[in-house]
């Protein structure tokens, strides 16, 4: 029996590192069911604190000013003016900053989060147009930025890499593609593909796309003697630490940062610059500095997500199943970085062909280091894959849903593991129905209202199971009958401090307002980042450590005149704010009764998330089925979407509404990647040319329809609770299911995002 054909009880096996059962997993009454963000309440008052709000005495505020041009060396500078401005207390260049070491370029250490190896502010030398040349500190933020402007820098240019096209000519394997090769074969595809019976061989492109969280970048931060205090609004609290201490020689120990709220993330809140520059500006002017970055500095300052063009062949034959399946193409990067946009996972994993070729390639370009933004590559790359499976649905003469059941693989494509678990088809049989499916009309431009031409699509979304290991949670309980969990994770605004005071709630046996969850500090025990929709179920399996480790404490606390006496771990479970016999209601003892018994005030325990073996055995993923329905105008290609469904298979649902909350803040995020986002980069000088929300067009209330979304909420029998992660999934397969459903619509075909109405008239 495959997966595909379990009940929801058949793969709701518990989950425990080493595959046995897991005493703590007993009655579960608060998870899975919607409880309200515990910090919305905090958030609407005004009361939640971000890295821009915190007060500190003598506070100074600081500006930056970016190069303008794309590469070569400043040749002169001039700051008497800016010196000499009103209120200003410092000006800091290359001449003046303290020295610091380079930071770590992304992935050539396991802990290293800097987003460029780049030297900051160290010479004269330019690498991009936009990196910072000088910083202006002063006592108001008005004066720092009037400052900012009295600034004189002129350059000696020298050749840059800017051109795309050109850059692909000479691209390059990256040495990695987040650990996976780049170059994956399994039979000879390009040969199959010329002996198919039914071929297609398209290329996609894709944009650059800039980071627009609500929550501007920005760091507060002071120096105490030696130790230095940040306030930062980052998702990678240890990673950030840590690079730190390598720029700046300093133990990490003698760093603190506190980081509880962040107003969006989405990959970019991470160590950049700004976080070195506030820090030597606090030591060079010996006050606590915030530096702020504009709408605009984030736009040339912070990476983003970086153009790819991409090339999809498949060769089908007469019964809709694939002979071949090629994905190749090249994403933008510099070489001061390594984060090759992964375009080609998911046609790693998704469908059944008998060969496969997929390759990725970089090309150099001298700009702002690329970094992760939500779904990095999968986002762009089930654009690609997931149109050309519509395309060829079309060759075959087949419903797109019905082509995607024929080439459903019974184990991984290219690793040829047994999947976890995948509902895939479910999620499209109950997507189908809701969303009315068969009522779509095959033929493209067959349905019309007024002017309006009315199309359906669809497509895959998937992003992979990560959990990272070394994660650590530290859970109190007291006499009182609370319990207090500390861990350095990060609340993003989707809902962790939530979802994980309902986890430990139920795993002690406790109602959700006896825990109290501390979160967003360097001082609590260290964790992996808020990335790869990993947190969840990285802090799941630390939990798991913990209580498992304090019901073992618990029972040597008990001692012989419980009525737990002789009991061992496996025989008890967690409940009614105590630990009781399974098999027995009257075996049973409180907390408060065991520990006041003990003369003990509180009992505490430790738990680290462990290497995660399960994926090393399964092929790990969540899965959705994306519906969309599209009304383009057929005199001026304007382009509404009008309904959109979000099927999902991400494994246990820990709650509803922050679930939902998600995906359809994925599917709004989505549709700004199919329709309005593009990010502006002038090819001949290197400068982003749409640096503010005025120009660079995300998605407002008007573009954004009543999104519906459901879930399989079937449990995946390998991860922690059942649950995979859904950070992620929710932006992709968006931009095809929207492409697909215009050209349902119209009959073009627009392999080139986002899908303006130019390229429909």
């Amino acid at each position: 029996m495959t997966d595909l054909q379990k009940t929801p009880e058949q793969t709701a096996t518990r989950w425990t590192p080493d595959g046995g059962r897991d005493p703590l997993a007993g009655r579960h009454g608060a998870i899975g069911t919607s409880l309200p963000r515990i910090d919305g309440p905090l958030k609407v008052r005004g009361e939640a604190q971000f890295a821009a709000e915190v007060p500190a005495d003598r506070l100074a505020y600081a500006a930056l000013v970016t190069s303008t041009i794309a590469r070569g060396a400043i040749a002169t500078l001039d700051t008497a003016a800016a010196e000499a401005a009103p209120g200003v207390v410092l000006v800091m260049t290359h001449r003046n900053a303290p020295r610091m070491a380079p930071p770590a370029v992304i992935m050539t250490d396991p802990r290293a989060a800097g987003a460029s190896s780049l030297p900051i502010m160290q010479d004269a030398s330019i690498h991009w147009n936009g990196e910072p040349v000088a910083v202006v500190v002063a006592e108001t933020q008005e004066q720092a930025d009037h400052a900012a402007s009295l600034v004189r820098v002129t350059y000696r240019e020298e050749p840059a890499s800017l051109s795309f096209e050109r850059a692909i000519a000479v691209g390059r394997h990256p040495d990695t593609v987040l650990g996976e090769p780049a170059v994956i074969e399994t039979g000879d595809a390009e040969t199959a593909l010329r002996n198919a019976p039914h071929r297609i061989d398209r290329v996609y492109r894709t944009p650059r796309h800039s980071h627009s969280a609500i929550e501007p970048h920005a760091v507060t931060v002071w120096w105490e003697g030696g130790d230095l205090v940040l306030h930062d609004a980052t998702q990678m609290l240890h990673m950030t630490r840590y690079t730190i201490a390598g720029v700046f020689g300093m133990d990490e120990e003698r760093i603190r940062i506190h980081s509880p709220y962040v107003g969006g993330g989405f990959g970019s809140k991470g160590p950049w610059s700004h976080h070195f520059l506030a820090i030597a500006a606090a030591k060079l002017a010996g006050r606590p500095v915030r530096l702020a970055l504009s709408r605009g500095d984030v736009f040339r300052v912070i990476g983003g997500r970086t153009t790819t063009e991409q090339r999809v062949a498949l060769g089908a034959r007469d019964d809709g199943t694939l002979a071949a399946l090629v994905h190749t193409g090249t994403a933008a990067m510099t070489t001061h970085n390594n984060c090759p946009e992964q375009f080609t996972f998911p046609a790693r994993h998704l469908y059944a062909a008998d060969t496969i070729r997929v390759e990725q390639r970089v090309a150099d370009i001298d700009m702002v280091a690329n970094t992760f933004m939500r779904a990095p590559g999968e986002s762009v790359g089930t654009f690609a894959l997931e149109c050309a499976i519509d395309e060829m649905a079309g060759e075959l003469g087949l419903d797109p849903i019905e082509f995607r059941r024929r080439i459903e693989p019974e184990t991984d494509p290219t690793s040829g593991r047994p999947f976890s678990s995948r509902q895939l088809l479910k999620a499209y049989a109950d997507g189908a129905e809701r969303f009315g499916w068969s009522r779509r009309a095959a033929a493209p431009g067959a349905v019309r209202d007024g002017d309006w031409l009315v199309g359906m699509g669809v497509a895959t979304a998937t992003y992979p199971y990560y959990r990272m290991p070394g994660g650590r949670v530290r859970i109190t309980l007291g006499r009182d009958g609370r319990a207090v969990v500390a861990v350095a994770a990060h609340e993003m605004g989707m809902g962790t401090a939530t979802v994980h005071t309902q986890v430990v709630a139920d795993r002690l046996g406790l109602s959700v307002d006896r825990v109290d969850f501390q979160h967003g500090d360097t001082a609590l025990p260290a964790f992996t980042m808020a990335g790869g929709s990993s947190q969840t179920a990285t802090l799941a399996a630390a939990a798991h450590e913990a209580t498992l480790a304090l019901l073992e404490e618990l029972l040597r606390l008990a001692g012989n005149d419980s009525p737990l006496a002789g009991l061992t771990v496996d025989e008890v479970e967690a409940r009614d704010g105590g630990l009781g016999h399974r098999g027995s209601r009257e075996r049973f003892e409180s907390y408060a009764s065991i520990l006041g018994r003990a003369g003990r005030e509180e009992v505490g325990a430790e738990g680290e998330s462990p290497m995660p073996t399960e994926t090393q055995s399964f092929s790990m993923h969540s899965y959705g089925a994306q519906f969309c329905e599209v009304r383009v105008h057929a005199v001026t290609g304007e382009i509404r979407v009008s309904r959109f469904l979000g099927s999902f298979d991400c494994g246990r649902i820990l709650n509803p509404r922050t679930a939902a909350s998600q995906f359809r803040g994925g599917i709004i995020m989505g549709l700004g990647l199919a329709l309005t986002e593009e990010t502006q980069f002038d090819e001949r000088n290197g400068r982003i040319m749409n640096p503010s929300l005025a120009e660079y067009h995300v998605p407002v209330h008007m573009d954004v329809p009543e999104i519906d979304v459901i879930f399989t909420d079937i449990p995946d029998p390998r991860a922690p609770l059942g649950a995979r992660g859904i950070g992620e999934i929710g932006i992709t397969g968006v931009g095809a299911a929207v492409a697909n459903a215009v050209h349902n619509a119209t009959g073009r075909r627009i392999r080139e995002l986002p899908i303006t109405l130019d390229k429909l008239l």
